[in-house]
Formats: C-alpha cells, sequence, structure tokens
C-alpha cells in the first residue's frame, strides 16, 4: 500500500507530525489513505503510522 500525495486536506484525519510529507497547515493530512499498524496494539502509544514519510 503506497499513499500518494492530494492537493487538499483529506478530511477527518487530523495530524500533528510537521516533520511528515503529507502534513498540511491546520494539521491536516493530505494522505489519499493512511495505514496505522500493529496488528495487536492495546494503547495508542503501541500504534504506529505506516503512511509517514519524511519531507524531502
Amino acid at each position: 500500500m503506497r499513499a500518494s500525495k492530494m492537493s487538499h486536506a483529506n478530511e477527518g484525519i487530523k495530524c500533528e507530525v510537521n516533520t511528515c510529507y503529507f502534513y498540511m497547515n491546520g494539521d491536516h493530512c493530505t494522505a489519499d489513505m493512511i495505514e496505522v499498524q500493529h496488528k495487536n496494539a492495546h494503547t495508542s502509544q503501541e500504534t504506529d503510522c505506516a503512511t509517514f514519510k519524511p519531507q524531502a
């Protein structure tokens, strides 16, 4: 699964990671889809945004 960058925010997704390629001002995400991992997580600290891509 590989996300593509949209020209607008993906409504309903809040992201505060301003070092991500998909970050948009106002804490929005411009990825057309996201993937959150770890299958057996029990807390939010055990999860990971697999869509994260560092800014170039």
